[in-house]
């Protein structure tokens, strides 16, 4: 079951997302002579963020047979949490070393996915590979947004949301602004059902 986003920490993420620095691909992978984001690069482009928006990084582990499980979580210093789901990655050996690279592998893959980020080459030509990514219109995105505010019960939310992000075509900014655009309604839905 989804833990509903609360308020103050859907506002302090989008503010730290606005701020994530650039996980950079500096480790080699020798087998495929290719570059990569270590999981040291991956949190060093995101912890400070965080932090100063109040919000701490866990990556809590769950017991697994065959790998790991990990799970993303962001603490609030309000006491609201974001939980990012579980994601599971089989270990390639049974042995110490084996869960090891699962776990590492499992934590890095995790945190790119809750925060969004996309690691990026330190060659200088990272911002030269997307010149055809799709613009967002932001009149459109004003309407989604305002769909999802005025969405009158659980599923026309879901609905809205689903529709809005989706209108977002991967561009960060505006799934922050979508994200919280869900937490602001449902904090809303929230209030109502209090003063009753």
């Amino acid at each position: 079951m989804e833990t509903p986003i609360g308020p103050k920490i859907a506002a302090a993420f989008v503010k730290a997302q606005m701020q994530f620095g650039k996980a950079l691909k500096t480790s080699v992978n020798p087998h495929f002579k290719s570059k990569y984001a270590d999981l040291s690069s991956c949190i060093d482009a995101v912890v400070g963020a965080l932090n100063a928006n109040g919000i701490g990084l866990m990556q809590r582990t769950y017991e697994c047979k065959d790998g790991v499980m990990v799970e993303t979580i962001f603490v609030h210093e309000s006491g609201e949490v974001m939980e990012c789901g579980m994601l599971h990655v089989p270990a390639s050996k049974h042995d110490a070393m084996g869960f090891g690279r699962a776990l590492t592998y499992a934590r890095r893959y995790s945190l790119l996915a809750a925060t969004g980020l996309a690691p990026e080459d330190d060659d200088g030509n990272a911002g030269s590979r997307r010149p055809d990514a799709p613009k967002v219109d932001a009149g459109v995105m004003a309407d989604h947004i305002a769909a999802i505010d005025a969405s009158a019960n659980k599923e026309e939310l879901q609905l809205a949301y689903k529709s809005a992000y989706e209108a977002c075509k991967g561009d960060q900014t505006w799934i922050a602004k979508v994200i919280k655009a869900k937490a602001d309604r449902i904090a809303k839905a929230k209030e109502k059902t209090i003063e009753k």
